[in-house]
């Protein structure tokens, strides 16, 4: 019996260290595949076609939302982001963990779709690391670092609606907290109905 994935979702504050976490997971293990999702959005400068995204035509992109093409889709600046269902089912379908980045709200729309989806959210210790961390970017005004700390106030409201909460203080130790998540996982009874059944057919070779 193939084994099929798990569809793992992962949300945090700007500045939780999200991205440098899953780029540490899939470089530890080779069981991952990052989504990678489609856009509108224009190439930007060193970017390439199915590594960092589908960059799909407008009137492409709304064809992939009336065919049913995506688990989920938003427009944000004027441009649609998404993630293509295909990709997402065919690395599923061959064994591989799938990992999506996304927002709540898109994390919402595809435990709705899929229910079986891990929902994790990653976040700093406290709310002045959150705050330390954005300024040391070095990257953004402070401003913007006010507009990312008033949204993660809006998004601490929904972290509930997440199967974990994982911290992510040190990162090594973080990485491995997450992949064994993802292991633990595997034995949910949920995701071995097949096998039950085939353990439960060969003993009644035993009842009398």
């Amino acid at each position: 019996m193939e084994k099929r994935g798990i569809l793992l979702v992962v949300s945090g504050f700007s500045g939780a260290g999200k991205g440098t976490l899953m780029k540490e997971l899939l470089h530890r293990y080779d069981n991952y595949a990052l989504s990678v999702s489609a856009t509108t959005r224009k190439p930007r400068e060193g970017e390439v076609e199915g590594r960092e995204y589908f960059f799909k035509t407008r009137e492409a992109f709304e064809q992939m939302i009336a065919g049913d093409e995506l688990i989920e889709y938003a427009c944000y600046v004027g441009n649609y982001y998404g993630t293509p269902r295909a990709y997402v089912e065919q690395q599923l379908a061959g064994g591989r963990d799938v990992v999506l980045e996304i927002e709540i709200q898109g994390a919402r729309k595809v435990k709705e779709r899929f229910p079986d989806t891990v929902l994790l959210f990653v976040s700093p210790p406290d709310a002045q690391e959150l705050k330390k961390r954005l300024a040391h970017r070095g990257t953004e005004s402070p401003e913007v670092i006010e507009s990312r700390l008033a949204r993660a106030v809006e998004e601490a409201e929904g972290i509930e609606d997440y199967d974990y909460f994982v911290i992510n203080d040190d990162l090594d130790t973080c990485v491995e907290h997450v992949h064994r998540i993802v292991e633990c996982e595997r034995s949910r009874v949920s995701r071995a109905k097949e096998r039950i059944y085939d353990i439960r057919e060969e003993l009644k070779v035993f009842s009398k």
